[in-house]
């Protein structure tokens, strides 16, 4: 193999880069799992978690899996054979969620969607005031839609639930959106959380969350579809003294508390501000190339990523495999529905603004060797509001 110079531009929406100081972390050696020692890492952060999902109240347990994992944990410890439970389409993440529900021997109801915007609250709230019956148990949304780029509302699904009393739990995927957009569990009355390592957290794939509301536990006790490993009951009362009822990923969790204390050295609102700042300047390069953003709604636009059309007649595949070539750059596919029709940047997790001016450059770089459509100048107005008064107010907001 030919030596490539330089580091690899890992721009796809997870996983993320990994920063060095979660790298040494984890290169610690590995501890007695039923010592004191692992004891005060487990609590350590088991308590990050809880504010990083802003709870005073809801339980954390972490599992040594993909998302994935903790979307079955999520059903299971809640839910008993044959509920309904309210899903929304808004991608492909919340399709393998609802196709997990169907596994399960659960009965989704898929409220359809166009994939160009997040869950829609009001349709939320009017199948939800048709279920007069109370049939529904769970309503089950995707924060941050990663195939996408568009973002769910929860808080205002929590209003829609709220204005039709409706007692059914709410559910959020926040694999691509935890640590990267705001998460107000206890505010938004959010009864579990699904979330990753790998994406805002800055850790390799490899630990999966789920943050429980009393509630939630509550319903955990009724709840009667099969779980074994998936079982917060067996996780929770090892938890309480800060360790796990099977062997744990030590080394990830050192990873996991060393990127909880460069969170909130930063800053969680700071954090989110970074975020929210990378992902307009790529959207206002994305228009000044003349190319269409995949999310339709400015409400919805995702802070963690941003998916970009291709014009008609060009593959995003290709462009992607230009890109990767040339530059040693990696973009995130399409998938299922939008699969070589659209590529996504990432610009979440360890990151900042020239990490992201080099990646829209190979960009527009790969945009004018694909011969794909397009006017130039996207780094330069990248670059104008990063270095200019918009920047500086998004600066001044963060401060």
């Amino acid at each position: 193999m030919t030596h490539r110079a330089g580091r690899h531009f890992l721009q796809i929406p997870g996983p993320t880069n990994v920063p060095d100081r979660v790298l040494r972390a984890m290169d610690l050696p590995t501890i007695d799992h039923r010592g004191p020692e692992f004891a005060e890492l487990g609590r350590k952060v088991l308590g990050g978690m809880q504010r990083i999902v802003k709870t005073e109240t809801g339980s954390i347990v972490i599992y040594p899996s993909s998302g994935t994992g903790a979307w079955e944990a999520a059903l299971v410890n809640t839910l008993s054979p044959g509920d309904r439970v309210l899903m929304f389409e808004t991608g492909h993440f919340a399709t393998l969620w609802r196709r997990i529900a169907e596994r399960l021997g659960l009965d989704p109801v898929f409220i359809a969607g166009d994939w160009r915007r997040g869950a829609d609250p009001a349709a939320i709230e009017a199948a939800l005031r048709d279920d007069a019956a109370h049939a529904i148990k769970a309503v089950c949304v995707v924060h941050n839609e990663t195939s996408t780029g568009c973002v769910t509302r929860v808080d205002e699904v929590r209003q829609a639930m709220d204005a039709v009393r409706h007692p059914a739990l709410l559910m959020a995927d926040t694999i691509s959106s935890l640590a990267s957009i705001d998460m107000r569990m206890d505010e938004w009355g959010v009864d579990v959380i699904v979330g990753g390592s790998q994406k805002g957290l800055m850790l390799p794939p490899g630990l999966s969350f789920n943050a429980i509301s009393t509630k939630a536990l509550a319903a955990h006790e009724a709840a009667r579809l099969p779980r074994a490993y998936w079982d917060w009951s067996d996780m929770l009362g090892p938890n309480a003294k800060g360790f796990f009822p099977y062997t744990p990923a030590t080394n990830l969790l050192y990873g996991l508390a060393a990127a909880i204390d460069m969170l909130e050295e930063e800053g969680l609102e700071n954090v989110f501000a970074r975020h929210a700042r990378h992902a307009e300047a790529t959207r206002r390069a994305t228009r000044a190339w003349g190319l269409e953003i995949l999310c339709a709604d400015e409400r919805h636009h995702s802070s963690s990523l941003t998916a970009i059309l291709m014009p008609e007649g060009h593959s995003a595949d290709a462009l992607r495999g230009i890109i990767l070539d040339r530059f040693d750059l990696s973009l995130g596919a399409g998938l299922s529905k939008v699969a070589d029709r659209v590529f996504r940047i990432g610009h979440l997790g360890d990151f900042n603004d020239l990490m992201l001016l080099g990646t829209l450059a190979g960009v527009e770089m790969g945009l004018g060797l694909a011969r794909v459509p397009h006017r130039k100048g996207g780094v330069d107005a990248a670059m104008a509001f990063l270095a200019g008064d918009g920047g500086a107010k998004a600066n001044r907001a963060a401060a």
